[in-house]
């Protein structure tokens, strides 16, 4: 794939890493606690080639709360989560992601948009470099808003289970 930001991410290293021509910046992130997989009702982070097909929450707080890709008015804070105590947080901003392989993470039972994964924040207080999300890749928030504002819609992003240890970063 030939773009100007490419959006690598690492099941093996829980790392995230965002190419420009100019840089090549790394993020811990977190990814499935069922490992990586394309079914429905998985649980699982799909591998393969995706691209960002929308973005979501530009312009809102830090800790912004979403729920059905809707902000609900509410900003994450300890007694909201002592309140809903179930909720799988999504915070700050979210980068939906959709597969680009019939088959493997497009249409059908593996659709990777139809499960929605997405990239987006957590609570700080979730640890990252461990799988431990539902199936996204979870993102500290304000390194999500450094990624968000240097990652158009289209943008393409590779998921990988192996380490980048076999892919040294080079700029694009």
């Amino acid at each position: 794939m030939d773009a100007e930001v490419l959006i690598e991410v690492s099941i093996a290293d829980q790392a995230l890493r965002l190419k420009t021509p100019t840089s090549c910046t790394l993020y811990p992130v977190s990814t499935a606690l069922n490992g990586a997989g394309e079914q429905q009702g998985s649980g699982k982070t799909p591998i393969g080639w995706h691209r960002v097909v929308a973005r979501i929450g530009e312009g809102l707080p830090l800790g912004s709360v979403f729920v059905g890709r809707r902000f609900t008015g509410e900003i994450y804070s300890d007694q909201l989560a002592q309140a809903f105590p179930q909720r799988d947080w999504i915070l700050s901003r979210i980068l939906w992601l959709q597969g680009l392989e019939v088959g493997r993470n497009r249409m059908g039972g593996v659709d990777s948009m139809r499960r929605y994964i997405y990239i987006h924040g957590t609570p700080d207080s979730e640890p990252m470099g461990k799988p431990l999300s539902h199936g996204c890749i979870r993102m500290r928030n304000s390194d999500l808003l450094a990624l968000f504002e240097q990652v158009p819609a289209k943008t393409p992003v590779w998921i990988q289970q192996h380490s980048f240890s076999r892919i040294p970063c080079r700029q694009l």
